[in-house]
């Protein structure tokens, strides 16, 4: 249909692999911030509680607020901080995967998603930030509910449920950096305290950023991380002896990772306006026109990734999985570690496991969730 199509509801789905990177990386493309929506006329959606919440993160900001956010951040997790990181997430997937066979011994199967895929993401983000553990399952509940104000098109029942959502997030992120600030530490949150009380004369100002950051870092990764590894076993699973063939070479595991993610990306499409009258694909896009990247359509550009209906753990091939430019993803090399360890003990422990049945999905267009993927072994 072309590398932009036009969206039954206004703007444009970008499909092609260059074109959908040219928006990400385009200087002149923006995100939809508090100005670009106060400037639309469908009120109602862009007014939302969630949609006004998740418009002061780092997600919807753009420069230069945005750079001096993400720049106050620094290299979140650069290798230093992964190798630190890495004998706890270690752990914690052995501990996972003990409660895994447990099941598998008692039912004969078992719920990868619920019980390793949705609980290892929150385990790392949460001692990281330093969250009481017995807040994880609360935070993953509300962290659901709360997307639906990111999903295309929100309905109103969704927008009410990811609003009511919002404020538990809020109260929650609020007093965990007003705990932190009565008694700082050396926690991360801490950290982001001092930065911005040297950058910031205001104290309400400097919390506000960090509740924000704060927030905004903890659900981002809950979802995606979560789906990105119950897709990656899915994709194996699938794939006839692809299990099999990585058990004897694990060498492939990073290769097995990004061909998963190029070939069902947990986020399938992100959104962005034209900041000034420009052209895509040799096409005239007006400025602040809406455009839809769709992060699976370009993975499976076949001028691209040849063949992409393959899935190929030695193909070697590109992605936007992470998006591209000034908003690629924080966590990426944080995502990529959870999954390689988890995939190396899983390949390990379980020689022969299968799928017992198809993954189950939130019925949702953006946040490609999984909710279920029982195996066996």
């Amino acid at each position: 249909m072309g590398d932009l199509v036009p969206a039954p509801w206004g703007g444009y789905l970008v499909t092609g692999y260059d074109a959908c990177n040219q928006v990400l990386r385009g200087r002149h493309w923006l995100v939809p911030d508090f100005a670009w929506q106060d400037r639309q006329t469908e009120t109602e959606r862009w007014h939302a509680v969630a949609t006004q919440e998740m418009s002061g993160t780092l997600s919807r900001l753009n420069a230069p607020e945005h750079t001096r956010q993400r720049h106050s951040l620094g290299n979140l997790f650069d290798r230093r901080t992964l190798q630190d990181m890495a004998p706890d997430i270690e752990a914690d997937v052995t501990a996972l995967l003990d409660r895994l066979a447990e099941r598998i011994r008692v039912d004969g199967v078992a719920d990868l998603s619920a019980l390793v895929s949705e609980r290892l993401p929150i385990n790392t983000v949460g001692r990281w930030l330093d969250i009481a553990p017995e807040d994880y399952a609360h935070i993953l509940e509300i962290t659901h509910n709360q997307v639906h104000a990111q999903e295309l098109l929100p309905s109103k029942s969704q927008l009410a449920i990811s609003e009511e959502a919002t404020l538990h997030l809020r109260r929650y992120f609020t007093d965990l950096v007003q705990g932190r600030r009565k008694n700082p530490g050396d926690d991360v949150v801490s950290g982001w305290i001092r930065t911005w009380d040297a950058l910031e004369s205001d104290r309400e100002v400097t919390d506000r950023i960090v509740y924000q950051l704060t927030m905004f870092v903890t659900i981002a990764s809950l979802e995606t991380t979560a789906t990105m590894l119950s897709t990656l076993v899915w994709s194996l699973l699938r794939s006839p002896g692809s299990w099999e063939g990585l058990r004897a070479r694990p060498e492939h595991i990073d290769g097995a990772i990004e061909e998963a993610l190029r070939y069902d990306p947990p986020i399938r499409l992100n959104s962005r306006v034209a900041g000034e009258d420009t052209e895509v694909a040799g096409v005239f896009v007006p400025k602040d026109t809406m455009v839809h990247v769709m992060y699976g359509a370009a993975n499976h550009d076949p001028r691209r990734n040849p063949d992409p209906q393959v899935f190929d753990i030695l193909r070697k091939g590109s992605h936007i999985a992470f998006g591209g430019g000034a908003h690629y993803c924080l966590g990426a090399g944080l995502a990529k570690l959870e999954a390689r360890i988890l995939l190396g003990q899983l390949l390990r422990r379980f020689p022969t496991l299968r799928a017992a049945a198809p993954p189950e999905y939130a019925p949702r267009m953006v946040f490609h969730r999984v909710t279920s993927l029982r195996v066996t072994a």
